[in-house]
């Protein structure tokens, strides 16, 4: 027996380097391994902080009995689906074929030449035993009718990886159809959408508040607000740390699955710092300067860069480190103070959770309440933070992921620029820095680093929208033409790369590994897909720079994503906020002047309409077109208001600006 991935670098392989499963990375030779013995492969896909994917290791792959039958039977490859999304998207794309679901673990029986012709998730032991034993049977007996079967399963595969049907430009009409369809499936009770289990609806809430406003919608703001206090007075946020969990297991958001993904909070991030800019909500402004502390102290990793998650589990156990009884708490805060925190942390006797325990949900509003009450709120929340920071922690998944970093640069620049946040502001740029001289080699994205060293895996599509969108915003930030240059290299290298030669995109490029099938799927999932963040990218870099080629290829390829706004709109939630700013203009802004504090800056920050650039220094500052030939009129600080490559007369009064902004 030979276990291969003790040089992994991905956490989530590292953890299975002592199984006894004869485990191969994802590799050519494994496969030339398998057609060398004459048997199938079995493709095991998972992450670091998947709690099922510990419970299937745990039962089957640490098991002697079951390792000798996947060694005997099977050439076994691991794929972390965070370091490879590319494969994880084809052989998904599989499973929900055949099976009519998806999640992880998934598990893929293929032939040597990787066409998968049986998939699941989680198997018990028991059944996985089985399960193999009975592919073993049918590899041997039956062996021409799982090649057929297999191949089918490609050639259905493949035809569904690009989107089909008519396509169409963005329209107002189509948006609000898209905001219509969100409407109709808004939980009127809980907030959110759908039912349990509940995951937080980011990008939806960026669209819907880029909608309203466009449009002035009240329903669109009141969605957005009633989602946001749900989830942020939920068990799906951490009342006493800050961030949020990957999803609630009930409608109601008491429960979480414990785990917390960066991409999640960086989305979270810049919905709350929206609906405060836009509401002046003391609330959002709280969840969302507590969400941006949550990143900074919890996955900033030592070599640079923002770690990928911590996981569900506590010593195998989910929600250890965070839940608590009534008697708990008192022996922290003593009696009066733990019987007022059980009442406002909803902590009971019988639990909300498991073994009676209770997840901590913020039963009344408290931001609003008299100072002396907020203090004692506060005082609490420090003791209890003391006290659980002496408890067993959950593991951490400390890859840097090129695309997820990217969305915290920008959610952390967002909230930097609007709340005058110093710490949001050093850590986009600082965060920025790591993927440009970390990520970025001979022209190319790598998607994933770990202790300063970059992995093997190529960058996908998503990873290019991404960094690209935040590399803008640091160009904004700063007024450093460096950025918008390096934005520039990026989305030429996705438009020649990635392109499908009809305004759409693949998510690998032309010259990547090649997959059973090449994927390319619109649709936006846990994090944006490829298309809607390089369609975001494409639109804020024209504004940027004035170059309509790039405005060109954005209203393209937003055609592909347009039938989605119909029908599917809470999976196209990122294509249609890019869609809002392209139908607004977007508006470009540039402020000349001698102050990087000036106050137009600030007005233009927190009245700007969705989408808009802003960039604000010395006239003709080189690599910055915004500001070229725009001068200070009168010595004042001039603000220039653009829509869509037009220009009204130059502004240098605030009020005018922010009544200029506001109609």
């Amino acid at each position: 027996m030979s276990n291969r991935l003790a040089d992994a670098t991905s956490p989530y392989l590292l953890q299975h380097k002592n199984n006894p499963v004869d485990w191969w990375p994802w590799t050519e030779a494994a496969f030339e391994e398998a057609r060398r013995r004459d048997v199938p492969v079995l493709i095991s896909v998972g992450y670091a902080a998947c709690h099922w994917c510990h419970v299937m290791a745990h039962e089957s792959f640490e098991d002697e009995a079951v390792a000798h039958l996947m060694n005997e039977g099977f050439v076994s490859i691991k794929v972390d689906r965070e370091e490879r999304p590319d494969v994880d998207s084809v052989y998904m794309t599989a499973t929900q074929a055949m099976t009519g679901q998806g999640g992880w673990p998934m598990t893929v029986f293929a032939t040597p030449e990787g066409d998968p012709f049986f998939c699941g998730t989680y198997f018990p032991k028991a059944n996985f035993a089985r399960l193999l034993g009975a592919v073993g049977t049918a590899w041997r007996e039956q062996r021409d009718e799982v090649v057929r079967q297999g191949a089918a399963v490609v050639q259905a595969i493949g035809g569904t990886q690009l989107a089909s049907g008519p396509t169409a430009p963005v329209s107002a009409e189509l948006l609000e159809t898209a905001a219509a369809g969100l409407a109709k499936e808004h939980d009127q009770t809980y907030g959110g959408f759908g039912g349990a289990p509940k995951f937080p609806p980011h990008m939806n809430l960026l669209f819907l508040l880029r909608h309203h406003q466009r449009t002035g919608s009240p329903e669109a703001i009141e969605i957005v607000r009633h989602a946001a206090e749900q989830m942020g007075r939920g068990g799906i946020y951490d009342q006493l740390a800050g961030g949020f969990a990957r999803y609630a297991v009930d409608a109601t958001w008491t429960v979480p699955h414990f785990e917390k993904m960066l991409y999640d909070n960086a989305l979270l991030l810049r919905a709350y710092t929206q609906l405060w800019r836009i509401t002046d909500d003391p609330f959002a402004r709280r969840i969302a300067d507590e969400t941006a502390a949550f990143l900074l102290r919890d996955l900033a990793t030592p070599a640079g860069g923002l770690a990928s998650a911590l996981d569900a589990d506590t010593d195998g156990v989910e929600g250890l480190t965070y839940a608590w009884t009534p008697a708990q708490l008192t022996e922290v805060l003593g009696p009066d103070d733990g019987a007022w925190a059980a009442d406002l942390f909803r902590v009971t006797a019988d639990g909300t959770f498991e073994h009676g325990t209770s997840v901590l949900v913020l039963a009344r509003d408290i931001d609003g309440a008299e100072p002396s009450l907020v203090q004692r709120w506060q005082d609490v929340r420090a003791r209890l933070l003391a006290a659980r920071a002496e408890r067993p922690q959950p593991a951490r998944d400390d890859k840097v992921v090129a695309s997820w970093n990217g969305l915290a640069v920008t959610a952390l620049a967002e909230h930097g620029v609007l709340t005058g946040s110093a710490d949001s502001r050093s850590a986009a740029i600082a965060l920025a820095e790591v993927l440009a001289t970390r990520h970025l080699i001979d022209g190319r994205l790598r998607r994933v680093s770990r202790d300063g060293t970059a992995g093997e895996p190529a960058g996908v599509l998503e990873d290019y929208g991404c960094v690209a969108e935040a590399f803008l915003a640091v160009h904004q930030l700063t007024a450093d033409g460096r950025w918008l240059d390096l934005a520039r290299r990026l989305l030429d290298v996705a438009l020649a790369h990635f392109g499908t030669g009809t305004g759409g995109f693949y998510d690998t490029a032309d010259d990547a590994e090649r997959l059973v099938t090449r994927p390319a799927d619109p649709t936006d999932n846990a994090t944006p897909s490829g298309l809607s963040s390089i369609c975001a990218a494409l639109v804020t870099f024209a504004a940027l720079s004035g170059e309509t080629p790039y405005r060109e290829a954005a209203d393209e390829a937003l055609k592909h994503a347009a039938p989605l706004f119909a029908g599917h709109a809470r999976f196209a939630g990122y294509s249609a906020a890019a869609a809002e700013a392209a139908l607004a203009g977007p508006y470009e802004i540039a402020i000349a002047t001698h102050d990087p504090d000036d106050p137009l800056l600030a007005a233009a920050h927190r009245h700007a309409p969705p989408g808009t650039v802003i960039v604000a220094g010395e006239p003709d500052r080189p690599g910055v077109p915004l500001l070229a030939d725009r001068p200070l009129q009168n010595e004042r600080a001039t603000a220039y208001i653009c829509r869509g490559f037009v220009c009204d007369r130059p502004v240098t009064d605030v009020a005018e600006l922010t009544a200029r902004l506001s109609t």
